[in-house]
């Protein structure tokens, strides 16, 4: 996902615990799922766990490893996160590739979020390349 905004920021992301539900949908536990990719302690294995990771990171508002697993061609200089949005849902409707046995892979995904409460949703198509050994974002279009 590559949305961001300037909007300043106003409230810090949703409290996760690593006994939290994984905000990427799965049935894990945050710290048994994606709380072990933010932390470092390991790497995503395919591109639909570093999409679901990088999900996960915009939930709770994890800027550090957003930035660490975007490719250095396409990286940003930040990211800032929108006081108003909650990430809810995110639906994982498509794959190519993005295996371990492949150095390129696409996701597509629909990403159910509120703003100021409003019910709306995301749809991209991400784009992912091995950047020295780990899977890293490049770029998305945008369905809709």
């Amino acid at each position: 996902m590559s949305r961001h905004t300037s909007r300043p920021r106003a409230s810090a992301a949703p409290r996760i615990t690593p006994a939290s539900p994984c905000p990427c949908g799965l049935s894990a536990a945050y710290g048994e799922c994606c709380g072990r990719f933010h932390s470092g302690s390991a790497a995503a294995p395919t591109c639909e766990a570093l999409m679901r990771s990088r999900y996960a990171a915009f939930a709770v508002q994890d800027a550090a490893y957003l930035l660490r697993t975007w490719h250095p061609e396409t990286r940003p200089p930040g990211v800032d996160f929108d006081p108003a949005m909650r990430w809810v849902r995110l639906e994982i409707l498509d794959t190519t590739e993005g295996s371990a046995f492949h150095s390129t892979g696409t996701v597509a995904f629909r990403a159910h979020y509120t703003d100021d409460g409003r019910p709306d949703s995301l749809h991209e198509k991400s784009r992912f390349v091995r950047h020295e050994g780990a899977w890293a974002y490049t770029t998305a279009v945008f369905v809709d």
